[in-house]
C-alpha cells in the first residue's frame, strides 16, 4: 500500500500515521524526521538542509525531492509505505509522479484529513507537550492525569510558542495556498480520498480503513 497523508496542521495527522502504519505493516516516512535524521548523521544531504534550516529559509523543493527519492529506495519500501508532509505543493506532487514512475511504482491512494478551521484552531491552542519525552497532550480532549505533568515520564508539559490564534491562522492559511492545488490534482487523477477529520480518532481510522479496504 502506497499513500500520502495530507491534512492541514492540527488534523490529527501524526495520530492516523501511527494507526495507519500499524494496520498495513509499512513505514511512516516524514520529511521532518528524514531531514533530522540525516542532519544527526552529518549526511551531505543533511549538511545541505541545515544550510537553509539554519537561516530559517524554507528547504528547496530540489532537495527535499532527492531526500524523498534516497528514501523510497531503502529496503523497507519494498511493500509500500506511508509519505506524511509531503508532497506539500503541486510541484512536489508531479516531482514525486515522475520519481515514483522511474522507480515503476504508483501511488494507491492519497488521504485528505478535512477538518474545520475553528476545530484545528480549538486543538491547537489546547495542546500540551512534555518538555522531556515529547508525548501530547491536549487540555480538553487528552488531559494528563495531574495537570502540567507528563503521565509517561513525568516531565512538565508546555505550550508551543507557535500554538497561539494567530499562528495557527497563518499556518492554515499556508497550508491551503500551497496545497488545494494538489488536493486538485489528485482528485482529478480519481486517488484522493477525503475523510472527515472532525470527528473522533478511532473513527477516523475506521473510515480510513474501510476505504482502504480493511
Amino acid at each position: 500500500m502506497r499513500l500520502i497523508l495530507l491534512g492541514p496542521p492540527g488534523a490529527g495527522k501524526g495520530t492516523q500515521a501511527s494507526a495507519i502504519v500499524e494496520e498495513y505493516a509499512i513505514p511512516h516516512i516524514s520529511t521532518g524526521d528524514i531531514f533530522r535524521e540525516n542532519i544527526k548523521k552529518g549526511t551531505e544531504l543533511g549538511k545541505k538542509a541545515k544550510e537553509y534550516m539554519d537561516k530559517g529559509l524554507l528547504v528547496p523543493d530540489e532537495l527535499v525531492i532527492s531526500i524523498v527519492e534516497d528514501r523510497l529506495q531503502k529496503e523497507d519500501c519494498k511493500e509500500g509505505f506511508l509519505l506524511d508532509g509531503f508532497p506539500r505543493t503541486l510541484n512536489q506532487g508531479e516531482a514525486l509522479d515522475k520519481v515514483l514512475s522511474q522507480m515503476g511504482l504508483k501511488l494507491d491512494r492519497v488521504i485528505n484529513l478535512d477538518v474545520e478551521k475553528e476545530i484545528l484552531i480549538g486543538r491547537a491552542i489546547g495542546r500540551r507537550i512534555c518538555k522531556d519525552c515529547g508525548e501530547v497532550y491536549h487540555i480538553k480532549f487528552t488531559p494528563p492525569k495531574e495537570e502540567g505533568i507528563c503521565d509517561k515520564c513525568g516531565g512538565k508539559l508546555h505550550q508551543r510558542d507557535d500554538d497561539t490564534v494567530e499562528t495557527v491562522e497563518r499556518r492554515i492559511e499556508v497550508y491551503h495556498k500551497q496545497t488545494e492545488p494538489l488536493i486538485d490534482y489528485y482528485r482529478e487523477k480519481g486517488l484522493l480520498l477525503d475523510i472527515d477529520g472532525s470527528k473522533d480518532k478511532d473513527s477516523i481510522f475506521e473510515e480510513i480503513a474501510k476505504a482502504l479496504g480493511k
